[in-house]
């Protein structure tokens, strides 16, 4: 495509594209592709002039040779990424606020004063209208400021102060409005882009496919665990389904065949398989956008506390109003009192504040799924954590196979593969991922397979029962044995390693060693917490007790329990709680879901199971353990700012107040340096918070 260089300096470079402007989806697509291109580190595309700007890193010819090719016809873009880009948002509110300063200057300059004041007049209706409701409805609120502010002044037939108070109050209801949409849409943008993967019923077979190939119409296996990441009719099977995604119930319902099915909810207990109906990539950002826009009991303490403190204030700006006119029979300074209330800031850079955080920590892989949860961190002193794959790496590695029933090593670990490869948990993708690395294929060979959680998985491959799982369930559970003449080679086995046992017809045939290596970071993350006010650190564990101390002693917790169950995990966190203690969960498998939706704050790891992030309040990378020192320091400086705006608003507010009844500033002024400290305040609430 053609195009010319506008500006160039190394690593950025700003272009022209050959048009005169482009359409929202030419944008996208372009910039979509220039974000794509390896070597560039960021991207902007402008659809008003057609510029776009690239940052990179490799050569400059590489970018410029690339631009040169650009087709919109050659480039596939996945359909949420243009359903959910944000330019329509800020074009429409752009053409809004355009249409507001026009209008007013319009009015201004060109019609004449009569003609003026009628429209004033008219235009004030809204605002008297809906402070009349609210009086109806029994509240002093601040509706009632704001209409008694411009009744007074049509009364007094000051047309110019009660015009420039509506145009104010309209350019502020635009600002506030775009702010936060904009605010909640590249929030809901960031948290949406998700690639996950489902198992795709064919005719003759399960294939693991990627979400964003699966099409209306197709068939998709969902087993115990999993996220339903489409709607769609259940035409096989039966299992509860946990719905609080939805409708905020946690207790799961019934779902079998003939009955509808919807994404973001999370099969529990059994397995279904469905048809999809939608299988767009927009359903889950439109989830997300109503979870974060309505979803009340998701808002902190400190946003509520704004909205009432500013409802609570009015009565007092009428008071004041009242008593400032009685005292000096001066109607312009008791006017100055009404032009300035505290509700706006307040209202408006409070959730802000709240969502530029959870953007915030969204661009460090951290998806928050609401304010009080960076509000309840701050408070936490108490923090728990799963030891595999949370404070261990998130990718365990096999390091030995021990075949106790003469099979060779790679069978074994063949069938385990073939088990392990529907349940996500980080030893179970250890087993696949070696018998990936040595070219084991592992097609279907059992029948149903069934996970009981904590414990393993049991099915039958032709007439054989196998099981795999932890020693309780393989030698307590199940009472298997172990083959006569084996017992020194398992004795024998190495303490440095997790196992996991394989059996078949109730005897041994295997014990898969895997490494599970502590997290280099752990340690100084621990140690950070405390420093941050975390008192008491726990670790609960699955594992023996050797196991345990040994990754307890090297990481620094201050307990630790070990071969808990699930129901452990979660009852000791209820017990904290009852104690007066806030806690925070920290989990990435199956077992730990009781206790991730027991705590405060649940946190679960992004490569662990789907309903362990589903239930959790805040999901974070598998990659690095600071993350969750990030948000700790991050919910810190969260409560930091939200307490200094509130200073800076009420301290701003009153200083204006007290000029105005002292006849230093205008009402129309008072008026405008109200709504200018709004917006400053609010801008700066959209800035990176210090971590």
């Amino acid at each position: 495509m053609k195009f010319t260089i506008k500006h160039d300096v190394p690593g950025r470079i700003r272009v022209h594209m050959d048009a005169s402007s482009m359409t929202f989806a030419q944008a996208d697509t372009l910039q979509y592709y220039l974000k794509n291109l390896q070597g560039v580190t960021n991207a902007k595309v402008y659809e008003r002039t057609a510029d776009a700007v690239v940052e990179y890193r490799c050569s400059r010819k590489t970018v410029i040779e690339a631009i040169a090719k650009f087709r919109y016809s050659n480039i596939e873009v996945p359909e949420d990424v243009l359903a959910t880009s944000g330019r329509a948002i800020n074009s429409h509110y752009t053409e809004k606020l355009a249409d507001q300063v026009l209008w007013r200057m319009t009015k201004k300059l060109f019609i004449p004063a009569p003609v003026c004041a009628v429209l004033t007049t008219v235009s004030s209706m809204k605002y008297i209208y809906k402070g009349i409701r609210t009086l109806l409805d029994r509240k002093l609120e601040v509706p009632v400021l704001d209409a008694t502010a411009i009744g007074v002044s049509i009364l007094r037939r000051d047309f110019n102060t009660a015009g420039s108070v509506m145009f104010l109050l309209g350019i502020g209801e635009i600002i506030e409005d775009w702010t936060h949409k904009k605010s909640v849409d590249d929030l809901a943008r960031t948290m949406s882009l998700n690639v996950n993967k489902v198992w795709l019923k064919t005719d003759d077979a399960e294939v693991q496919v990627s979400v964003k190939d699966v099409k209306d119409g197709d068939n998709v296996i969902i087993r115990m665990g999993n996220v339903i990441p489409f709607d769609g009719t259940v035409i096989s099977g039966e299992a509860m389904v946990n719905q609080a995604s939805l409708t905020g119930e946690s207790e799961p319902v019934r779902r079998g065949e003939g009955t509808s099915v919807f994404a973001g909810t999370v099969v529990e207990e059994g397995e279904i398989v469905f048809r999809v109906k939608r299988a767009g990539g927009s359903s889950k950002y439109d989830k997300i956008v109503r979870m974060i826009e309505e979803s009340e009991k998701l808002k902190s303490g400190l946003e509520s506390k704004a909205e009432h403190l500013a409802d609570k204030l009015v009565p007092y700006s009428l008071g004041g109003t009242a008593l400032t006119y009685l005292l000096t029979r001066n109607t312009t300074k008791a006017l100055s009192i009404l032009m300035v209330d505290f509700s706006c800031a307040l209202k408006l850079a409070m959730p802000i504040t709240v969502l530029a955080a959870i953007r915030q920590a969204s661009q460090a892989s951290a998806t928050v799924k609401g304010g009080k949860f960076l509000e309840a961190i701050a408070e936490a002193d108490t923090i728990v954590f799963d030891k595999t794959g949370t404070l261990t790496k998130a990718k365990p590695t096999v390091s030995r196979v021990y075949s106790f029933n003469g099979m060779p090593e790679d069978e074994l670990l063949r069938i385990a593969a073939c088990l392990e490869e529907h349940f996500p948990h980080s030893m179970a993708k250890a087993v696949v991922n070696e018998a990936g690395r040595r070219n084991l294929m592992h097609e279907e060979m059992h029948s149903k397979v069934e996970y009981i959680v904590a414990h393993g998985i049991s099915t039958f491959i032709d007439t054989s029962k196998v099981i795999i799982g932890s020693h309780h369930f393989v030698f307590e559970d199940e009472v298997c044995v172990i083959p006569v003449g084996k017992q020194e080679l398992f004795d024998s086995l190495p303490d440095d390693c997790s196992h996991l046992y394989m059996a078949i017809n109730g005897q041994l045939a295997a014990v898969i060693c895997i490494i599970d290596p502590l997290r280099e970071e752990a340690p100084e993350v621990i140690e950070g917490l405390k420093k941050a006010g975390i008192s008491k650190v726990v670790m609960m564990t699955g594992d023996s007790e050797r196991t345990a101390a040994s990754i307890a002693r090297k990481v620094g917790v201050t307990e630790y329990y070990s071969e808990v169950l699930p129901e452990d995990k979660a009852k000791f966190v209820e017990k904290e709680r009852a104690a007066g203690r806030k806690v925070i969960m920290i989990g990435d498998g199956i077992n730990d879901s009781p206790a991730l939706s027991a705590a405060d704050v649940g946190i679960a790891i992004s490569d662990g199971a789907e309903i362990a992030r589903e239930i959790a309040d805040i999901t974070v990378g598998a990659d690095d353990l600071n993350q969750i020192l990030m948000l700790k320091k991050l919910s810190d400086s969260l409560i930091k700012k939200i307490n200094r705006n509130y200073r800076v608003i009420v301290g701003f507010n009153s200083a204006l107040i007290a000029l105005g009844v002292t006849g230093v500033i205008q009402p129309t002024t008072s008026a405008l340096l109200h709504n200018t400290s709004t917006l400053v305040i609010s801008l700066e609430s959209m800035k990176n918070l210090p971590v």
